[in-house]
């Protein structure tokens, strides 16, 4: 397979002369060659308090228009330029429970403006509206309004107090699943024309876990609104791992130490049962060494990172590699009973009858991370039970009891609807047609483009659900989805950031390089957030790391392997 060498240079010319391969006339496919977007052009902020009156949008109220000086605001430790924030709501409605509704928001729109417009996808069930940065998983190296980019975040229409319960309300279902992303599109970009004088040339949409969701249902419901989709560890599937979680915690249950309790994350008055008994730090440190053992030199180099993921999959075997307990359980082996439990979860869980239940997760080093257990133990206890019950079934119900709860009836449940609740969980919240993305090609044709990217070791939602999603699109764009589409899995990374890995990178930059110049990511430099970083500092990285070691992330399926060099230096490495 080519060589792609970590320099600039090379990097984008053979990017390039692998793009122009792979559209190259005549192909007789029926594939559509992707149309050339033009760059953005920037322009300055005519108007900010004054917006708060005038800009008139349908269901729209401005709440404020205020100007926020430079270094007012601050994003991994970089002052933010000059902007105007302004906060509003959309379609205030008194919902059918009697609770008062809207979809609350906030722009920042900066002074010196670069003609591009990003949707801040946020995470989880949403509920807050986050300050509208443009931030990206993985610790960023920069984000959105940094770059220039007007940005828009928002609660997805409904606020803290109805989290618990939004989702027995049916239109704020339906806005949280993708009706919010939708109605706010068409008004921020009119609100940018009202601050500047043009509507944005160019606009993206991207974020991280449920936000990564948004900008993956945005490209097959919203296909022709946004030039750029950046989707890091995506929830596409988001009933299923929730309901993955709660038959991977009844699992951990059974060989939890009884009785044993640990703090309730939302409730420090309240304590749930500690799942992280059943397979302890240093057991599961235990479990990444043998990964290592057998996989960490696939790539040329044994360094702390598994970067041939598949090969370490075919090669890896928990039952032989892992030490096995003989006299009781000591933190350097694991027990038979341990074993099956691990490789059962690891493989996505299955109803009685064998149905699968989601995805098998990859096996990987950022299992002894601290954000692997908290997904696997706690949020499978703590918040898992919520959003099963209140939003993903049909009719949605109370918070189910995770000790209780019938996987067998859930797993049926969450494709269910019923005369109020006329869309299933899975409908609500997945992308249509993700089993054949067929629906892409449009999207392709004119020039729009998918950047994806997903921890190799994230334990809610799995790189290999990803992977395979990513597999599909090949076969329907008959071998080219890198045409328009690259994924970058993220060696050591738990959910969105962190683990043992290098997780500061951006990838929006590349995206618009691609989008609005031609130029595919192949190789994209990350960083290990180590001591004195800005964005803070990751305290899981091994110490005999150096604090700046730097990896390429190669876009799927090359690796990043050692061509001899430095081996912290992600210039030591080339993708192939």
């Amino acid at each position: 397979m080519r060589t792609l060498p970590l320099t600039s240079a090379a990097v984008l010319g053979a990017a390039a002369l692998l793009s122009a391969c792979a559209n190259a006339p005549g192909a007789s496919d029926g594939v559509a060659t992707p149309a050339r977007l033009s760059p953005a052009t920037g322009a300055a902020l005519q108007a900010c308090e004054a917006l708060a009156a005038q800009f008139q949008h349908p269901a729209t109220r401005l709440e404020s228009a205020v100007p926020v000086a430079a270094g007012g605001l601050q994003l991994g430790g970089q002052p933010v330029a000059a902007h105007c924030l302004v906060k509003g709501r959309m379609h205030e409605r008194k919902g059918s429970d009697g609770r008062d509704y809207a979809i609350g928001f906030e722009m920042r729109l900066p002074q010196a403006w670069n003609g591009r417009f990003y949707y801040q996808g946020n995470g989880g069930l949403d509920g807050n509206v986050q300050p509208a940065q443009g931030a990206l998983g993985g610790g960023p190296v920069t984000g959105a309004l940094v770059q220039g980019f007007a940005v828009i975040s928002s609660d997805a229409g409904h606020t803290g107090p109805q989290t618990p319960y939004f989702g027995l309300e049916p239109q704020a279902r339906l806005d949280y699943g993708y009706q919010a992303v939708a109605k706010l599109t068409p008004m921020a970009k009119a609100l940018i024309r009202s601050a500047y004088g043009k509507a944005p040339e160019r606009s993206y949409i991207g974020g991280c876990s449920n936000g990564g969701r948004h900008a993956m249902v945005a490209a097959s419901r919203l296909g022709d609104q946004y030039d750029g989709y950046l989707i890091g560890a995506p929830g596409y599937r988001l009933p299923n791992a929730a309901l993955a979680q709660l038959w991977g915690a009844q699992k951990w249950a059974a060989i939890a130490t009884p009785g044993t309790t640990v703090r309730h994350p939302l409730n420090p008055n309240a304590t749930i049962p500690d799942l992280g008994s059943a397979l302890s730090p240093s057991e599961r440190q235990a479990v990444a060494q043998a990964v290592l053992q057998r996989c960490d030199a696939l790539d040329g180099l044994a360094d702390g990172l598994v970067q041939a993921t598949q090969a370490c999959q075919a090669t890896f075997d928990l039952a032989r590699d892992v030490p096995t307990c003989v006299s009781g359980r000591i933190g350097t082996c694991l027990t038979p009973l341990q074993k099956r439990t691990l490789a059962e979860v690891h493989a996505g869980g299955k109803a009685t009858n064998g149905q699968p239940i989601y995805s098998a997760f990859p096996y990987d080093p950022g299992i002894a991370a601290n954000n692997w257990a908290t997904w696997k133990f706690v949020n499978a206890v703590a918040l898992d039970p919520l959003s099963v019950g209140t939003v993903f079934t049909a009719p949605p119900a109370a918070p189910v009891n995770f000790a209780s709860a019938d996987i067998d009836a859930l797993l049926p449940a969450i494709a269910a609807t019923s005369d109020v609740y006329r869309e299933s969980g899975l409908a609500l919240m997945g992308p249509p047609g993700h089993e054949k993305p067929d629906n892409l090609l449009p999207l392709r044709a004119r020039g729009a483009k998918l950047v994806l990217y997903h921890g190799v070791s994230d334990a809610i939602f799995s790189a290999e659900d990803t992977r395979q999603w990513f597999e599909r699109l090949q076969a329907s764009q008959k071998g080219r989805a890198a045409d328009f589409a690259r994924y970058f899995p993220v060696p050591g990374m738990n959910h969105c950031s962190g683990g043992p890995t290098a997780d500061q990178f951006d990838l929006l930059g590349p995206l618009v390089q691609w989008v609005e110049h031609g130029v595919p990511p192949q190789a994209v430099k990350a960083v290990a957030r180590g001591a004195g970083n800005p964005g803070g500092v990751n305290t899981e990285l091994p110490a005999n790391w150096s604090t700046q070691r730097s990896r390429p992330l190669c876009a799927y399926p090359s690796v990043a392997r050692h061509q001899g060099g430095a081996p912290d230096n992600a210039t030591s490495f080339s993708c192939q």
